[in-house]
């Protein structure tokens, strides 16, 4: 029988999904291979009947540039019972699978080396070879390389928060913009640098201090009077919804929302407009101040993960996807595909990423003490300093509890 491959697709969507399956599908079709994709993520590795597509070069030719997945996605996460019970040999046995692809974030990634692991104990010659994907930009690649799909989200997304901007100036208004980005502030940062928003907020500003619900307002506040001292009464805020994952349960409380979680333990975000909670609690600031501003919400997330992948995602998730094909053909297993800037292929093995007391692979954060954060602090946002105090007494009587720094205990 001849040897195939088969390839999932885990965790939420983002630009360049079909490129790495399309890609991954072209070059081993051209050496001899079958193709399989199976959908709903990891459910097929652990059901009796998986659903599956075969994929021919036709079919791989035809998905590589579009946006979405052609296989579909899950956040399906394998218990120990699911492997001890039911994972399934014989679709590999029957179908001759030599390699598993998997194509997604840190908890795909993460489950990736539980099937490395497990296949390896088991002495099932099988090699699992990992593609890392989000567009939150989180996963700890080296020398600051992207996560694919990341590069495509951000532009669309300044696409979006541009036009916001724009609206904001035009109309004389406020927009509370919050983006994507699970425990990193990657994309939320990226945008905002991107269209010069006054004020970013991201997760990792509070270095040096406890993330609370209201320094994430009073650095708007602090925002929209350093403007209104400008002679501007326009703006935008751009939010990283990652500060909710930092929020205790007591501030959360305070937010009035009441979260699910999903099978990773992490709050279903997704469920609830952060924008309308972070504006909503601004517009309560404001009118509490007597500072007459209005303010509108816009949220930043679904509209950019499916979007077509810009050119930079699709080279990129082309050389990944061959690139699987040559660690495959190396003898590599238990490893995520990884390209350097200037183009060459090697492996990072995902137990040498995972934390030791968690198993889990740390995300990878904004370097707030690099020259890229501190320049668009310096420069392009806008917040009180001591030399606004007097100023800002027309609108706030206590200016130093607005000072940008102060609230960030710098």
């Amino acid at each position: 029988m001849k040897e195939a491959i088969a390839i999932l697709t885990g965790g939420g969507p983002a630009p360049g999904m079909n490129a790495v399956v399309g890609s991954v599908s072209k070059t081993f079709l051209q050496n001899g291979y079958r193709v399989i994709g199976l959908h709903e993520g990891y459910t097929g590795l652990f059901s009796k009947t998986p659903r599956t597509v075969e994929i021919d070069y036709a079919l791989a030719d035809d998905i590589f540039n579009r946006g979405g997945s052609h296989l579909q996605m899950s956040r399906f996460k394998p218990s120990d019972k699911n492997f001890a019970e039911d994972f399934n040999l014989d679709f590999f046995l029957k179908n001759n699978i030599k390699l598993v692809v998997t194509v997604g974030g840190d908890d795909t990634a993460s489950s990736a080396n539980r099937v490395a692991k497990f296949l390896q104990e088991k002495k099932y010659r099988i090699a699992n070879i990992h593609v890392p994907k989000t567009i939150d930009n989180d996963l700890p690649l080296p020398t600051g390389s992207p996560t694919f799909g990341y590069e495509s989200a951000q532009d669309k997304g300044a696409t979006i928060a541009r036009a916001v901007y724009v609206d904001a100036r035009t109309s004389g208004n406020w927009f509370v913009l919050a983006a994507m980005g699970r425990s990193a502030g990657h994309l939320a940062f990226g945008i905002g640098t991107a269209c010069h928003y006054p004020m970013i907020v991201i997760p990792e500003m509070f270095y040096k201090t406890k993330i609370t619900v209201d320094k994430i307002v009073n650095l708007v506040v602090s925002s929209i009077v350093k403007r209104k001292i400008m002679g501007m009464d326009y703006g935008a805020a751009m939010i990283s919804e990652g500060v909710f994952h930092e929020l205790s349960d007591e501030e959360i409380k305070k937010t009035g929302i009441h979260f699910s979680y999903d099978d990773h333990g992490h709050p279903e975000l997704g469920k609830v407009s952060k924008a309308h909670v972070f504006n909503e609690m601004l517009e309560n600031k404001l009118k509490e101040l007597g500072i007459k501003v209005k303010s509108r919400p816009v949220e930043v997330g679904y509209e950019v993960r499916c979007q077509t992948p810009c050119a930079f995602d699709i080279v990129y998730c082309s050389q990944l996807g061959i690139g699987v094909y040559k660690l495959f053909t190396e003898g590599k297993t238990g490893c995520m595909v990884y390209v350097d800037p200037a183009g060459q292929v090697s492996q990072l093995y995902l137990k040498d990423l995972q934390d030791p007391a968690t198993g889990k692979i740390p995300p990878r954060l904004v370097d707030v003490n690099g020259d890229k954060y501190k320049a668009v602090v310096d420069h392009i946002l806008c917040y009180i300093t001591p030399d606004d105090y007097k100023a800002a007494k027309q609108w706030l009587k206590n200016p130093e509890e607005y000072d940008f720094n102060k609230i960030l205990g710098l």
